[in-house]
Formats: structure tokens, C-alpha cells, sequence
């Protein structure tokens, strides 16, 4: 049996790194946090080109007919790039909920043209100014068309929040699990925070490799040496459970197993990625708290991912549960 991804997968994964480093460089990221509606103008467009958002989409609707596995990497290459586009909330789970219930906005949600964003728990909306919202409803979910919400703060300013206060037209999503489209939710977050950790470590290896002390570069002494390799041990357990999680999100039935995976993954990413940033800031120093560094963009992307869709404590819980202990 193969465990590695295939060279197909790889060229995809290489293709979509190649678009983000061109179309959403740290510029462009930092800037999203000031314009009005937190994105990157033109990245969405060029995603569906690519196909991006088509990826579980099914081929009798124009979709690309992949699978969770064909699309982790891709969601980890964003949690790299600092994508502020709303991918897990419409690649990830709403165009899988559409296809799955014979929604006619998918065929839309597909070409990009529109974006539809998640109100799983509790009653934040990340990405305030899409068009739709899969809203949850007890054991049910619906496509909310119309609503009111009101502004709600980020530490990541590019994630524009809204607390939803009423709705007023809405679609129902029939035969369509909720509990899977958590699951979805909770993969493509670990798997952004696999790519953010990523990017930390990435940038403060470089960081103290340039910085010298007493003569020497930060880098070569033994205690900073240390905190880093953690993180990459930490990151090195943390990527392979996400991936297990990806193959069973699109092969495994069974919800309790299949819960049991994802939240083992998230978990481990949300360590992960919070060891990362805060080795990153201690490594880094003061400079690493101030605005105009562009670590601060991952590191606030760091802390909100951590805990989005359930933090560690939420998964471990889950899987306790789920292994019965």
C-alpha cells in the first residue's frame, strides 16, 4: 500500500504554492486588513480559474471530482501564504453541502461567483460580507440567503467577523450531515494551521540564522536551537495526522471514527501552531510584537486558527469519547 501522495497531487499542490506567492504575498495580505471587505482583489477569481474551488465538487457539476486527500495541501499552502480568502468556509465544506443537497447556488459557488462563508456554533460568521451563509440548526443545515449581523473584531483583521442577530431567508440543505460538515471544518482549519506553523518556523530559522550576538549568530547557540527543533518535531507529528484525517473525511463512514481522526489532527495542529508562534516571538524578540514586521501576520492568523472550530482541549475531549476513556 502507498502512503505518499501522488505526483498528480504534488503538481497541484506546486501549481497553487506558485499562485499564492505570486497573487498573495505579504503585501497583499497586510493590505486586506485594511481594505473593506478583507480580500485580496482578484486572488478569488484566479482560484476558480484554476479550479480551486472546484475541487469536491462533483464532475456531473462541473466540478473537479477530488477529494479531502486532493485538497489538504492546498488549504495547508494558504495557512502558508496567509490567504485571508474564506477556503475552508466555501472550498472546504459549503460547496461539498451544496453538491450534496442538489443546491442550484453551486453551480455559482463553483465559478467564484459567488462566496459563502459558515455559522457552525454559537453565532459568529467569519467573512461578514459574503453572499450565503451554511448556517447550523439543530441537526440540520440551511443555506442562509438573508440576515442581519452585527461587526465583530479579530485579532486577525483580515478575518471580518459578524454575530448574527436574524435571518430572514433561508434554503434548507437536505440530507446533508452536520456533524460531516464540522468534520470538514475542523480539518481545513488544522491544515491552515499546519502551513502557518510552517511559515513561522520557516521565518524565524532565517530570522536568527541573520541575527548576531556577541559575535555569533543568534541561531548557533544551543537553547535557540532547541526551541526550534520542538517546534519541527512538533509539526513532524502534527502534518501525518492531518493527512490520515484528509483520507478519512473522504473514505470513512463510520462518524465516530471519522470524528475521532479529525479531531486527533486538530488537536495536534493547534499545539503545533501555537508552539510555533510563540517560539517564533520569543526568538524573534520585541521586534516581533510590532505592527510593521510582517510576523505578526502569522502569528495572529496562529492564535485564531488554534482555536477555531474547536481548540485542543475541545478535540481531546472528542477523541477521549470517541476511544471511550
Amino acid at each position: 500500500m502507498k502512503f505518499s501522495f501522488t505526483d498528480e497531487q504534488d503538481m497541484f499542490r506546486d501549481t497553487v504554492r506558485e499562485l499564492f506567492a505570486d497573487r498573495c504575498p505579504p503585501d497583499a495580505v497586510r493590505q486586506s486588513w485594511d481594505n473593506d471587505d478583507g480580500r485580496v482583489p482578484g486572488l478569488w477569481a484566479a482560484l476558480a480559474e484554476m479550479g480551486v474551488l472546484a475541487v469536491l465538487a462533483p464532475e456531473a457539476a462541473g466540478g473537479l471530482g477530488m477529494n479531502e486527500v486532493d485538497l489538504v495541501r492546498i488549504l495547508e499552502e494558504a495557512g502558508y501564504a496567509g490567504v485571508p480568502e474564506p477556503l475552508v468556509e466555501h472550498v472546504a465544506v459549503a460547496i461539498p453541502a451544496l453538491a450534496e443537497a442538489g443546491h442550484g447556488a453551486l453551480e455559482a459557488a463553483i465559478a467564484g461567483d459567488s462566496t459563502i462563508t459558515l455559522n457552525l456554533s454559537g453565532e459568529v460568521i467569519v467573512g461578514a460580507a459574503a453572499d450565503a451563509v451554511v448556517h447550523r440548526t439543530g441537526d440540520t443545515l440551511q443555506l442562509v440567503t438573508e440576515w442581519q449581523a452585527d461587526e465583530a473584531t479579530s485579532i486577525d483583521q483580515s478575518r471580518r467577523l459578524g454575530v448574527l442577530t436574524e435571518i430572514t431567508a433561508a434554503d434548507p440543505l437536505d440530507g446533508v450531515d452536520p456533524e460531516l460538515a464540522f468534520d470538514r471544518a475542523a480539518l481545513g482549519t488544522a491544515a491552515q494551521c499546519i502551513g502557518v506553523a510552517r511559515r513561522l518556523l520557516e521565518a524565524t530559522v532565517e530570522y536568527v540564522g541573520e541575527r548576531h550576538q556577541f559575535g555569533k549568530p543568534v541561531g548557533s547557540y544551543q537553547a535557540v536551537k532547541h526551541h526550534l527543533a520542538n517546534v519541527k518535531i512538533a509539526l513532524d507529528f502534527a502534518a501525518p495526522l492531518v493527512y490520515r484525517a484528509a483520507w478519512s473525511v473522504a473514505h470513512v463512514d463510520d462518524p465516530v471514527a471519522r470524528g475521532r481522526d479529525v479531531s486527533m489532527a486538530k488537536a495536534q495542529a493547534s499545539e503545533a501552531v501555537d508552539l510555533a508562534a510563540r517560539q517564533a516571538l520569543q526568538c524573534h524578540g520585541a521586534i516581533g510584537y510590532t505592527f510593521e514586521y510582517d510576523l505578526q501576520l502569522w502569528l495572529k492568523r496562529a492564535w485564531t486558527l488554534a482555536a477555531a472550530h474547536g481548540d485542543v482541549r475541545f478535540h481531546r475531549d472528542r477523541v477521549a469519547a470517541a476511544i471511550g476513556v
